[in-house]
């Protein structure tokens, strides 16, 4: 089977299902990780918030998606993934259409529903979208836990392609929100799971640590993420997905 996992940015799809994708990649299906918000950052000046995460990712602003990007195919290589990217600037990088503001002006502001402004421009991720995946893929998309801005328009882009969709769980969101993953399943959804083994959650802990760029935005080190993998695998994390079969 063809799977199409869509990814926020330039890591999401690998740190929610990393080790389900190696899984199914053994099992004999092909992947790809379609990450929406790959494209580089506009010209001219930036947020300070996009500054701040810039001095934390250790990258300069020129460089920043180039970067992650080089990260991201180290860690598809890794899964034996395909990567594609869209050119859509993160929303640390966007402005709202409207008065030319940038669009998140603080870390608490990355955490909304898709502002109506942004409509538009999801209508041309799912225009992208239509024109790229074959019609047959199995297409996979974050359920938004966390509520994370760019999650959402890339939920909402996916539901617009008016076909059967499967969710995944957004890690490590999905830690602060566990006790109401109920609320983001209908009681119809199909679910789907898969094993992982111990050597799928090897693999899913060295290709998240290709993100070095990223790992200070959830954990203090590199090792702290592989104990924190471990406990969320031995937990049966990260091993299902749900189906609607209507949008």
């Amino acid at each position: 089977m063809n799977w199409v996992f869509l990814s926020p940015h330039l890591d999401d799809a690998v740190l929610s299902c990393g080790g389900l994708i190696y899984e199914l990649i053994q099992a004999g299906d092909q992947i790809e990780i379609c990450t929406i918000c790959a494209g580089d950052p506009p010209a001219g000046e930036l947020s300070p918030l996009a500054e701040m995460l810039h001095q934390r990712w250790g990258v300069s602003a020129k460089d920043s998606q180039i970067t992650r990007r080089k990260e991201d195919l180290a860690a598809c290589q890794i899964l034996g993934a395909t990567p594609f990217y869209l050119d859509i600037p993160d929303c640390i990088y966007r402005r709202n259409p409207v008065n030319g503001e940038p669009l998140i002006s603080s870390n608490e502001a990355l955490f909304q529903p898709l502002p109506a402004e942004e409509y538009p421009l999801a209508a041309h991720v799912a225009n992208q979208l239509a024109a790229h995946i074959p019609p047959r893929a199995h297409v996979v998309c974050p359920l938004t836990l966390g509520g994370h801005v760019d999650h959402h328009l890339t939920r909402h882009a996916a539901e617009l392609l008016k076909r059967p969709l499967w969710y995944y769980t957004d890690y490590p969101y999905l830690l602060q929100q566990a006790g109401h993953l109920h609320e983001f399943i209908s009681p119809d959804w199909e679910i789907f799971q898969i094993p992982i083994s111990l050597n799928g959650c090897r693999i899913w802990q060295d290709a998240i640590a290709c993100y070095q760029s990223q790992i200070s935005t959830f954990w203090a080190t590199a090792d702290e993420m592989r104990k924190a993998i471990s406990h969320y695998w031995q937990k049966g994390g990260g091993s299902a997905l749900w189906k609607s079969h209507q949008n």
